[in-house]
């Protein structure tokens, strides 16, 4: 074994990624590999087995998917690829990161296999053909026994996240599984640290690894205060923004979000609010992007709206808050974000958003950083209040220290002989007239759906693999009983109770039964996305390659987008407005409501 430590010194264009890989880490913004990226993806696009050893949150993912996804056929409806997660939450955030990275590559299937999810509907899935398997251990043994997963044109191996599966008690599954392979397969295995049951195994089943060990430098300074805030659906997001810009006390800030596009929308909403704002991104021109940032420097604007890329380098004293909008893929990035801030030894501040599903993520990146991150609470209709008497204080002081006080003294007095009224009187008209538009008493905020639940732990992945037996033999005296019924999934959604006097719409979603969607599945997504609690979503009909759902009328025009790009089961929602029994071809979002238009969020009666 030969022993690598890394510089980044190279783009993902001059590691030999094919062309579709490329394209596809274009549109998600990805430029510079981290440190395990690009010592492995040279290493296993030679085809040599490999031992990367990096701590989680460094990008391992991407390390192994690459290079992978630029050598595998297609064209060959078998599974050619194997990856060992040790649990089910990994199993599908790899098997996203796969489906994300393919998404320039055509005729490409990824199926994630797990405990606990209905083993018929992977049994069809896999005849289908899917190019990669992602799958715990208890449950890919299950297929193994039962010959429903072969692995006879098998060409890459990878395990991810040795050192925990060791810990979870899975090391012998994983021995088993890899004796049911040939041994001519390519097999790459990541691990945070390299115990010597873990040696074992990479001496048994690799043949003569390249080992890469990659130290983490992801380390934070104690100049930046950092906390992140729970959220639930673009809603609630915007609205902790625009809180959080009205409490803090800051002077420039820069809000981080994923993609080029979110930094113009979240750029124009935050202008609409009276803000000073600008957004920078990859798009720009280098010249725009300098004479943006020169505004920043100068205090011509104060807040930045970037991507990772545009914002790579960027050094401004007066940064004094970093908002991380859209969390990151990883915890290097993250590092690499808040850095931005508390420079010279000035504090500074970070601030996380976190929805339910990242919490994952959150945990790694306090792991990778080794410090907790507190938690913050959300900034209440007081604290705004306050802080807005506190601004207006400050203006009323420096007005009456430049007043001509003769002339007012004496309009003053004509005022209050005219209209006999007090001088407090006219002093409170005043202060109302001028901040009319912007009310110094702020009404209480919204009840948001509580959806900031306790973690719950991971469960042991064999006994749901010895539960799936007694639960398939369940589904199979069902399925007898109910061939003449009508399938559930075609019914109302049981439960959906929805106030008659609210006027419904009819949308298509283009997710069905072939995708394994479920009425509970298409709840959650629109229920944590569009923030519109669960009683308020109508009848739900699945079709084999379509569904259909009975939302509230008058759907805002920007949930309603949102919703367009929604994934379930991993397949975009691409929702659309029904007319009739056809969708509807106005591609701007629902019509306007012909009756009482409900909120997004309507109170329980």
């Amino acid at each position: 074994m030969s022993e690598a430590t890394t510089e980044i010194t190279t783009t993902f264009t001059d590691l030999g990624l094919s062309k579709p890989v490329l394209d596809a880490l274009k549109k998600v913004g990805y430029e510079t590999p981290s440190p395990i990226q690009a010592a492995a993806i040279p290493v296993l696009m030679t085809g040599c087995d490999i031992i990367g050893q990096a701590q989680t949150g460094t990008g391992k993912t991407a390390a192994f998917a690459l290079p992978i996804l630029s050598q595998i056929d297609a064209k060959l409806n078998e599974p050619q690829v194997l990856v060992l997660a040790p649990t089910r939450e990994l199993a599908i955030q790899v098997a996203e990161a796969f489906q994300t990275y393919a998404s320039c590559l055509k005729n490409f299937h990824v199926l994630p296999l797990y405990g606990g999810q209905d083993i018929v509907n992977q049994l069809k899935q896999l005849k289908r053909g899917p190019q990669v398997v992602v799958g715990t251990p208890g449950r890919l043994l299950d297929h193994l026994r039962r010959k429903s997963l072969k692995l006879d044109h098998l060409k890459i191996m990878v395990l991810d996240e040795a050192d925990e599966m060791l810990r979870m008690g899975f090391i012998d599954d994983v021995e088993t599984i890899l004796s049911h392979t040939s041994g001519e397969q390519q097999t790459a295995l990541f691990s945070a640290t390299l115990p010597e049951p873990i040696r074992r195994v990479s001496q048994r089943f690799l043949t003569n690894p390249e080992h890469i060990k990659i130290e983490s430098k992801a380390t934070t300074v104690d100049t930046i205060d950092q906390s992140y805030l729970m959220v639930s659906g673009m809603g609630q997001k915007m609205d902790a923004m625009t809180r959080i810009l009205e409490v803090e006390d800051y002077d420039g800030i820069i809000i981080f979000v994923r993609t080029r596009g979110a930094t113009t929308e979240l750029t124009e909403k935050i202008i609409a609010r009276g803000h000073t704002c600008a957004a920078i991104n990859g798009d720009m021109s280098q010249q725009l992007r300098e004479r943006t940032i020169d505004q920043l420097k100068k205090g011509k604007i104060d807040i930045l709206v970037a991507t990772d890329v545009a914002a790579r380098g960027l050094d401004v004293q007066r940064i004094s808050h970093v908002i991380n909008y859209d969390i990151p893929y990883d915890a290097e990035t993250y590092v690499h974000r808040i850095g931005r801030t508390g420079r010279a030894g000035r504090l500074g501040k970070a601030i996380l958003f976190v929805a339910n599903r990242e919490r994952r993520m959150l945990q790694t990146i306090e792991r990778t950083t080794r410090k907790p991150i507190e938690r913050m609470t959300f900034p209440s209709s007081d604290e705004i209040a306050t802080q807005r008497k506190e601004r207006f204080k400050e203006s009323l002081l420096e007005a009456m220290s430049e007043t001509p006080k003769p002339f007012f003294d004496e309009l003053i007095n004509e005022l209050t002989t005219e209209l006999n009224c007090d001088a407090q009187q006219i002093a409170a008209s005043f202060a109302y007239m001028l901040q009319k538009e912007r009310p110094l008493e702020v009404p209480p905020e919204p009840k948001h759906k509580a959806r900031d639940r306790d973690n719950r732990r991971d469960r042991d992945d064999r006994r749901d693999s010895r539960s799936d037996s007694r639960s398939d033999s369940r589904n199979d005296r069902g399925r007898k009983d109910n061939k003449s019924r009508e399938p559930r999934e075609s019914k109302r959604r049981s439960g959906s109770k929805v106030d008659a006097n609210i006027a419904m719409q009819t949308y298509r979603l283009e997710v069905g039964r072939e995708h394994q969607v479920t009425p509970g599945d298409i709840v959650g997504a629109i229920a944590n996305e569009a923030d519109i609690d669960s009683a308020y979503i109508g009848g739900i009909n699945i079709q084999d390659d379509y569904s259909t759902v009975e939302l509230p009328d008058g759907m805002p025009k920007e949930v309603f987008n949102h919703l367009k790009k929604v994934r379930v089961r991993n397949h975009p929602m691409h929702m659309s407005l029904m007319k009739g029994d056809k969708p509807s071809q106005d591609s701007d979002g629902p019509r306007k409501p012909q009756k009482r238009k409900a909120p997004s969020k309507p109170k329980r009666k």
